[in-house]
């Protein structure tokens, strides 16, 4: 069990705060003689897969780094572009590693904001007048947990869908964020938080999650 990472998203809808807590490894590097025996095709500034499976490359992988060395979107560290330098028989036997690309800080940004319009949505669509919006999202490989203050500041949590706890944590994040950033003289409400204490407070109580410890007085 594992907790992903946390966000926090101002009443806004912008993103004030993120940290990844635990990434699972799904890449996986595999050399290829040619012609290379998946299509890849460009996707985002990305280079994709297509089509074609095989020893954990999946459709959407993306292509991660060729002979060591990572790329730069569709381009390798050289500045030749990806698909030019693989469909090149005299650059064989490669090495490629594949796997789900790592998202921009600007790409963060974009999804607190898309969330924080689809909490809305929810809290919109619920036939009870004062619905608290979207508390909760299961996928097959996460959960996401959601908590909203009254002032309208949202914490998010993803986890693994056997991680228990969460509820308390997502309290506790609110407390650790009321005592190290609005008691900070420094910080600007609605701002990006940076601090320290902050930083090393969160990081604690995710730890204490995990091993599904309870958060009592003066925890």
């Amino acid at each position: 069990m594992a907790i992903f990472s946390v966000y926090v998203v101002n009443k806004a809808g912008g993103l004030i705060y993120q940290l990844d807590h635990y990434a699972p490894r799904a890449d996986t590097e595999k050399t290829f003689s040619f012609p290379l025996d998946l299509v890849l095709r460009p996707h985002d500034e990305r280079v994709v897969v297509a089509f074609g499976q095989r020893d954990g490359i999946r459709v959407g992988h993306a292509v991660l780094a060729i002979n060591g060395a990572e790329v730069n979107g569709r381009f390798t560290a050289d500045g030749k572009d990806v698909l030019e330098f693989l469909a090149n028989p005299a650059n064989y036997p490669v090495s490629i590693r594949f796997g789900r690309h790592r998202l921009s800080s600007n790409e963060k940004l974009m999804l607190a904001s898309m969330f924080h319009s689809l909490f809305a949505i929810g809290s919109q669509l619920s036939p009870e007048v004062g619905s608290s919006g979207i508390e909760m999202l299961e996928t097959d490989t996460f959960k996401l947990h959601c908590f909203q203050t009254l002032t309208g500041i949202k914490f998010v949590v993803l986890a693994d869908p056997r991680q228990a706890g969460i509820d308390s944590l997502l309290r506790k994040i609110y407390e650790i964020y009321s005592d190290f950033a609005l008691k900070n003289p420094f910080y600007s409400l609605e701002m990006p938080i940076r601090c320290e204490l902050f930083d090393q407070n969160l990081k604690l109580a995710l730890e204490v999650a995990e091993k599904a410890g309870p958060f009592g007085p003066g925890s």
